[in-house]
């Protein structure tokens, strides 16, 4: 009996220390990129052109599954069941390319906000990476062992204490990626006993629980976990070719789902057409771009309460070369300055991150950058570097 009561009175005093308040809102609102290709495949140019940009915080996706990555395979960690899951140095675990990442950001003077996404083969079955763990206890493992490894306390192993410093700390912490989204999710909708189920809402209310869970079981201060992550759009259609759902009914669903604790909600404000500016409302209504956050923030607090909301991927495309979605180059300056005053006169939203840093190659990729794909420096460049911080 007292082995159980002394278990009971450290799992409470877990609890109550996982409990993040709001007073660790950032004092003002973080900037930041996010630009996965520049980030791992050109880092020796990318962390130098960042800073010169006063970059504060670098979004990296911290790929917990073997194959996931728009630059290719080679970024999971655990492409194989870790014996211990616990422990950072399993040899199941490959961290080589975060090491790497978060030495540079430090020497660059960044924060690193890490979105844990992709679950490997053997955690699902051999699902594919938006497919959802079989048992949440292995999300939470690992989890728990990025949050150890990223402590800002941690020596790998084989290398000697008394000379080699710790990896650098990480405090901001992602759960997956835009799961309202077939691509980052599946399944959308599972229709039980004749009504139709937002069966992405189910599934991440435990991929939010699980992730929160392990980064905060380390017992560290200062760890803030986001969950929603969601895109602007859903069609809310489970019948169509490809079902999607939109942001507030998926916040709902979340909740009665069962989603229970995060310290900020993340959300991905884009604009849906070039004719829009920053103050746009969305045609549709169940959109939620940056023109109608506060429907958002306010559906978020009847939900949750005064949680504090992360914008963790806006961006303008350019024309050239997007003659689809893309606007001129000073309009692309233009809004950005704009969105970026919208968002920091909100008091809820403690971050924004603009996506990309460097346009991508493929016209059916995305040409947000304030670089053009060659490296020549948009307008919108020096407009990011004169942002206030």
């Amino acid at each position: 009996m007292a082995k159980r009561a002394l278990l009971a009175a450290a799992i409470a005093l877990a609890a109550a220390l996982f409990v993040v308040p709001s007073a660790l809102a950032a004092k003002g609102m973080l900037v930041g990129l996010y630009d996965e290709p520049e980030t791992f495949g050109n880092p020796g140019k990318a962390f130098p052109l960042m800073r010169t940009l006063r970059t504060q915080v670098v979004r990296v996706n911290l790929y917990w599954g073997s194959g996931a990555g728009r630059t290719g395979t080679g970024l999971g960690v655990a492409r194989r069941r870790p014996a211990k899951p616990l422990d950072p140095n399993d040899k199941a675990y490959n961290w080589a390319v975060y090491d790497r990442t978060v030495q540079l950001a430090k020497r660059y003077r960044m924060k690193v906000l890490f979105a844990i996404y992709g679950t490997p083969g053997w955690a699902n079955r051999g699902g594919g990476p938006n497919v959802p763990p079989t048992k949440t206890t292995d999300l939470r493992n690992f989890a728990y062992a990025a949050a150890k490894r990223y402590s800002g306390r941690f020596v790998p192993a084989g290398q000697d204490r008394a000379y080699t410093a710790p990896l650098p700390a990480v405090r901001l912490w992602l759960a997956w990626n835009e799961p309202n989204n077939p691509v980052f999710l599946r399944k959308q909708y599972r229709k039980v006993k004749g009504r139709w189920v937002v069966q992405s809402a189910v599934d991440y209310a435990k991929i939010c629980n699980s992730i929160y869970s392990g980064v905060h079981s380390t017992l560290l201060r200062g760890e803030r976990v986001g969950c929603g992550v969601t895109a602007p759009r859903g069609n809310n259609s489970p019948r169509s070719s490809r079902p999607s759902v939109s942001p507030l009914a998926f916040l709902r669903a979340a909740k009665r789902a069962g989603m229970k604790r995060f310290d900020a909600y993340a959300h991905h404000p884009y604009y849906s057409n070039r004719s829009q500016t920053p103050t746009s409302k969305p045609k549709a209504k169940t959109a939620v771009e940056l023109g109608n956050i506060n429907d958002l923030i306010a559906e978020l607090t009847r939900l949750y309460g005064k949680k504090r909301v992360w914008l963790t991927e806006y961006g303008y495309q350019t024309k050239p070369p997007d003659r689809l979605f893309g606007v001129t180059y000073a309009k692309q300056a233009s809004y950005l300055k704009q969105a970026y005053t919208i968002a920091r006169k909100n008091p809820r939203i403690d971050m924004m991150l603009w996506f990309l840093l460097k346009d991508q190659r493929a016209l059916g990729g995305w040409q947000s950058g304030l670089l053009t794909y060659r490296g020549a420096r948009k307008p919108s460049f020096k407009a990011f570097q004169r942002l206030p911080r």
